[in-house]
């Protein structure tokens, strides 16, 4: 009868333990999906011209932070493209910075922001535009495929060819002008923007 007291007790506190273990392991497992649902937003954040660039705002919201396309900023707002490029897309934009259009001959800049040469401004800039969102792997998996060269058709019509080079991920123009990808993967709520160090031209 002793020994049948001793066992019930045994089991009873064996039954207690195993439930703070699995009450504990629980609370853990909760508090790691909390830590990591937290870190998660922080993950896609890429800072851009000393500016934060948020996968929750859109391709225009976070342009106008970045102190390296104030340039690009300007133009696109003198070609009358903020609303489509606020739109819901997605698109893939390939964005000069400002040392990209100084490589222009000198005074291309100003001329082209003059409102009787919007046209050509437009052509350029929407000649940086792809339709849907391309990440830099997307692009480097389709150029692999397709022998080491993706051409890609941009809203303006033209055509731009993503090409590897030297362990990086270049943007070749109509003209035969390479740009490089600087920064890649900078995600938006409606796309996606690469960084590039050279302005696109069209024929």
């Amino acid at each position: 009868m002793k020994f049948r007291s001793m066992m019930v007790i045994a089991s009873a506190t064996m039954a207690l333990a195993l439930g703070a273990c699995s009450s504990d392991m629980h609370a853990n497992k909760d508090d790691m999906m909390t830590s990591n649902t937290a870190m998660t937003p922080e993950k896609h954040v890429v800072m851009v011209g000393g500016a934060p660039m948020y996968p929750s705002k859109n391709i225009i919201e976070n342009a106008v932070n970045s102190k390296d396309h104030t340039t690009l900023v300007a133009a696109v707002k003198a070609a009358g493209l903020v609303d489509t490029l606020s739109g819901p897309g997605p698109f893939t934009v390939f964005a000069p910075t400002n040392d990209a259009f100084d490589k222009l001959p000198a005074g291309t800049v100003d001329t082209l922001l003059k409102p009787e040469n919007k046209p050509t401004l437009t052509k350029i800039l929407t000649y940086h535009v792809v339709p849907g969102t391309l990440t830099a792997k997307d692009l480097m998996e389709k150029a692999m495929m397709m022998g080491g060269m993706y051409k890609m058709t941009t809203v303006e019509g033209g055509t731009i060819t993503a090409e590897m080079k030297e362990g990086a991920l270049y943007i070749v123009d109509e003209k035969g002008n390479w740009s490089k990808v600087t920064t890649a993967n900078v995600m938006q709520s409606n796309g996606v923007i690469h960084v590039v160090d050279t302005v696109l031209m069209p024929n």
